[in-house]
């Protein structure tokens, strides 16, 4: 299967979308980075915690996340540390996915052709 550079970019770019959306919703995580964020209530000996598998979903998801979402914990990017307008952030990451889309795309067609 053959897809074009634009074609992949693009896919790329709307499943990123998706999954920062679900997994924000999901999660009910604060702030516009997406990051999840720990239960305010502390596990207490023999109990469970209601929010267990939001933990568990957190950390399953984690590496997934800090490379779409991570440079934006960059001291350089100051701009964004406070809560920028949703439009800043979605050119952001258009600009940065679009970037990691085309590396990835590249590296595939390499390693398929080696």
């Amino acid at each position: 299967m053959n897809v074009s550079r634009t074609k992949f970019v693009i896919l790329f770019l709307i499943s990123g979308f998706v999954f920062l959306f679900i997994t924000t919703s999901l999660l009910g995580s604060t702030g516009p980075r997406g990051f999840p964020q720990p239960p305010d209530s502390v596990l207490q000996t023999g109990s469970e915690s209601p929010t267990a598998w939001k933990r568990t979903v957190s950390a399953v998801i984690l590496p997934i996340k800090i490379v779409l979402i991570g440079p934006l914990a960059l001291p350089q990017i100051n701009f964004l540390k406070e809560d920028p307008p949703p439009p800043f952030l979605g050119i952001y990451f258009i600009f940065y996915w679009t970037i990691l889309a085309s590396l990835i795309h590249y590296l595939l067609v390499k390693l398929r052709h080696a």
